[in-house]
């Protein structure tokens, strides 16, 4: 319904997820509004639907074993970054900071393999509530914090 909007606006829709437990109908028109904005560059819309990270990782599985079957990926070069190159998000950097709203404490197997340095807030307010105040204090959060990437602080000031 919004193909029309977002071309025009020079945005690219991406969904991600299982999309087979969809009709074929559905699968249709996410086939087709992604074709018509696959182009465009501005900014890109990802909505995850049917997605869940441990799917997302056993798909990635899949791939890769289907091309060491077929000769493209000899098992001993799979390493991190080439298992992230067959996720779904792989395009993308993987996220900074995940503002986790209605006061749950879990990630709800959400970009598993994405959030491994990713730093978490979570906040109380539900996501119709969740206010720019919210957001401010999430931010002012996320940087008081010291990114260390798996890292201890020791390692860390040893690299400095």
């Amino acid at each position: 319904k919004e193909v029309k909007r977002l071309n025009e606006h020079n945005i690219r829709l991406l969904i991600i997820g299982d999309l087979e437990g969809f009709s074929s109908t559905l699968q249709e028109h996410i086939h087709k509004a992604h074709e018509a904005t696959k182009d465009n560059d501005g900014l890109t819309l990802v909505v995850a639907a049917n997605y869940g990270g441990r799917w997302d990782i056993s798909h990635a599985a899949k791939k890769i074993a289907c091309d060491v079957q077929s000769g493209k990926v000899n098992p001993d070069d799979i390493t991190p970054e080439l298992f992230g190159q067959y996720t779904f998000l792989n395009e993308f950097p993987d996220p900074d900071l995940c503002i986790r709203t209605g006061g749950e404490l879990r990630m709800s197997n959400f970009m598993l393999w994405q959030f491994a340095y990713t730093e978490l807030v979570f906040s109380d307010a539900l996501w119709p509530d969740f206010k720019e105040t919210h957001f401010w204090s999430a931010i002012k959060e996320y940087n008081s914090r010291t990114r260390r990437f798996g890292r201890t602080d020791e390692q860390l000031q040893e690299g400095s």
